[in-house]
């Protein structure tokens, strides 16, 4: 995020897209309507009738995929009715020309074709975020999860530049994290192409630094993504593979071919704090630890690193990530040696520019956003307040491109996944909440009621769910929450698994797969089934 989760309810405009934001991120949905409130203009855009459209001044239902076609019709619309901050963008960016000759053929008519938002609602979001003092831009995994996730990202980026919401308080643009340490993830390298501090991997400069503190000689050459990783096992060319606090079987697009790349692994081992899935298909599983029996620091989705304090020591054999990590490294002939989570911490710090002043003893009393880059800065609210990284901003043309697979005679619907406010991801622990079990037993599939008639199906009913990748069956909520020939399923159920149908086709940049949108059929079955209210995985043993 540039700007911070409290500036939220200071903000006179808030622009929600791709974000299901009171059932994934209730708290921040608590800042919005805190916003609404005040008198702030909630602006949702979103294929399906989310919970917090409900509270919205505008709501469009943009065709799955359309993102791009609609971000440059609001652009269109700003920069043909002079509302685009002209200072701004003569001070502080480049390549507005570019931009504006792209976007000048998105005209509301063409946009409406594509999105089948109406150009009345896209001129009303237009002016809305256009005018307003301050205006943030919240998205979430409904922009990033397409073949044209980057796109989506950097339209978003240029319509901030555009009015003049980078650097300012209560503007920016802001995704939010999916879980409570993704954002720290990314930032201690977990990505194939850079160190922590997202120093590049090809840097000369930065790999010699890590190398000089690590005692080792490191390539220059980017790993692998997810999706390449189970190509590289099927190919032959990866024999083993590590997996921790993640779900692949679960959460990973078409099963099928996760199941078979890791299979073909000769070696598979799972750290996790529950037997998931994926931990079923291993040869080794080592059991980690909750939140509550370690150490350490996460960083949340507002660049916030917060410490963590151990409230009871580890149960039965489970062990604290960074343990197990250094001995699987010292058993691989690197000396991997530290005795506190906060001699690691100070090495991030010695490393990492943005965490140079983050260091251990300060986070005991105080939580710092990064950068922080010396002992004595107090951190950064929000970001790009003066100048960008690179000076300019940069704004990216960018044209509509289509979903990588459209609905057709064989496959009519359209299938989007996400969450429910119940369960979490892949259901690891809220399926074992008897409590939050007890509130969704079950997946589904919601159908629009005209579809639904067409169909010969009632609420409840069972339902066969095919795709070119695979099928599952599930039952029918029938609701106008989602649009004709737009089906939705959550992903949490493994009985009812959604990604045995989507589509692994990835953004080509950042390799993300297109979880959010592809082509399926529905046919009713003869099935008749009660909701199956024994099916909790099995605790871990505990000693």
């Amino acid at each position: 995020m540039t700007n911070s989760i409290d500036e939220f309810q200071h903000a006179e405009c808030i622009f929600i897209i791709g974000s299901n934001t009171s059932e994934a991120h209730p708290l921040i949905a608590s800042r919005i309507l805190k916003a609404k409130e005040r008198g702030a203009t909630i602006i949702v855009a979103d294929p399906r009738k989310i919970h917090i459209a409900h509270y919205a001044d505008i709501h469009v239902r943009q065709k799955l995929g359309s993102d791009v076609a609609l971000i440059n019709g609001i652009m269109q619309i700003i920069i043909s009715e002079g509302w685009e901050a002209k200072d701004y963008i003569a001070s502080r960016t480049e390549q507005f020309e570019q931009l504006k000759e792209v976007v000048s053929s998105y005209t509301p008519k063409k946009v409406e074709e594509i999105t089948g938002v109406r150009p009345e609602d896209l001129r009303a979001i237009a002016k809305a975020y256009a005018t307003s003092k301050s205006s943030s831009i919240v998205y979430a995994m409904g922009i990033t999860q397409h073949t044209t996730g980057v796109d989506n990202v950097k339209s978003l980026a240029n319509l901030a530049m555009l009015c003049g919401r980078v650097g300012v308080e209560s503007g920016g643009v802001n995704p939010l994290r999916g879980q409570n340490n993704v954002q720290g993830a990314c930032d201690m390298g977990a990505l194939p192409n850079v160190y922590p501090g997202y120093q590049q991997v090809s840097n000369e400069e930065a790999a010699k630094k890590f190398e000089t503190a690590w005692g080792i000689t490191l390539s220059r050459q980017p790993g692998l993504t997810i999706m390449d990783m189970f190509n590289a096992a099927l190919e032959g060319k990866m024999k083993g593979m590590v997996i921790m606090g993640e779900n692949p079987m679960i959460s990973d697009p078409d099963l099928h071919h996760v199941e078979e790349a890791l299979k073909t692994l000769d070696f598979l081992v799972v750290i996790d704090i529950f037997l998931t899935e994926t931990g079923k298909l291993a040869d080794v599983v080592l059991p980690g630890v909750s939140f509550a029996e370690k150490d350490g620091t996460f960083t949340n989705t507002e660049r916030r690193v917060q410490r963590i304090r151990k409230a009871i020591e580890p149960l039965g054999n489970a062990r604290a990530d960074w343990q197990i990590l250094c001995d699987i490294a010292k058993r691989m002939g690197y000396s991997m040696e530290y005795s506190h989570p906060s001699e690691i911490q100070d090495e991030i710090a010695k490393l990492t520019p943005s965490y140079g002043g983050i260091f251990y003893d300060r986070l005991e009393e105080q939580v710092l956003q990064w950068p922080c880059p010396t002992r004595e800065h107090p951190g950064t609210k929000f970001l790009h307040k003066d100048t960008f990284a690179r000076g300019k901003g940069l704004f990216h043309p960018i044209e509509y491109k289509p979903p990588a697979e459209l609905s057709d005679e064989e496959y009519p619907f359209q299938l989007t996944t996400g969450r429910t406010f119940v369960h979490f991801h892949t259901g690891t622990m809220t399926r074992t909440s008897p409590s939050l079990h007890a509130e969704m037993t079950e997946g589904y599939v919601e159908i629009n009621p005209r579809d639904a008639e067409q169909l010969g199906v009632k609420e409840g009913d069972i339902v066969k769910v095919t795709s070119r990748r695979g099928e599952i069956e599930t039952k029918v909520t029938i609701t106008s929450r989602v649009g004709e020939k737009v089906v939705f399923i959550p992903f949490h159920f493994a009985e009812a698994a959604a990604n045995n149908l989507t589509n692994a086709a990835v953004d080509p940049i950042a390799k993300i797969p297109e979880y959010k949108v592809c082509a399926v059929r529905v046919e009713k079955t003869s099935i008749k089934r009660e909701a199956n209210l024994d099916n909790l995985r099995p605790q871990r043993e505990v000693e």
